[in-house]
């Protein structure tokens, strides 16, 4: 996908916001891949303060926004039947998956997920 490898999840952003160096590599990014589900739990968290929306827009800027797509909702529906995750997170790995990206994750339940290229954070 036009020079990008991951697809961040969440977590991975949030830490990235936050400046974690355990996400340096992901945060020198050029452009970071991300799910709309991303974007909207990113920027749907309760109670943002201003500099903390500026920040978000900021890196949401840097990020191509995959939106749920006829193939991304036919593959949630077969990670749904096949594996107990969250609705949200299993349209974050058929994006992935959709878009032949490895899922970067801390969130270890993404590996019930069969064939998903993941490359799990530990923190």
């Amino acid at each position: 996908m036009n020079g990008i490898d991951y697809l961040i999840d969440t977590n991975i952003l949030i830490y990235i916001l936050q400046g974690n160096p355990i996400v340096r590599y992901f945060a020198q990014e050029e452009v970071l891949a991300i799910s709309c589900i991303t974007e909207m739990e990113v920027q749907g968290k309760y109670n943002l303060l201003e500099n903390e929306k500026s920040i978000i827009t900021r890196v949401l800027e840097k990020c191509h926004i995959i939106d749920i797509n006829y193939s991304i909702k036919q593959l949630t529906i077969q990670i749904k039947q096949a594996a107990k995750v969250k609705l949200p997170d299993a349209i974050i790995a058929a994006t992935a998956l959709q878009q032949g990206l490895t899922l970067v994750t801390a969130d270890k339940e993404f590996s019930k997920i069969k064939n998903l290229d993941l490359l799990l954070i530990s923190y």
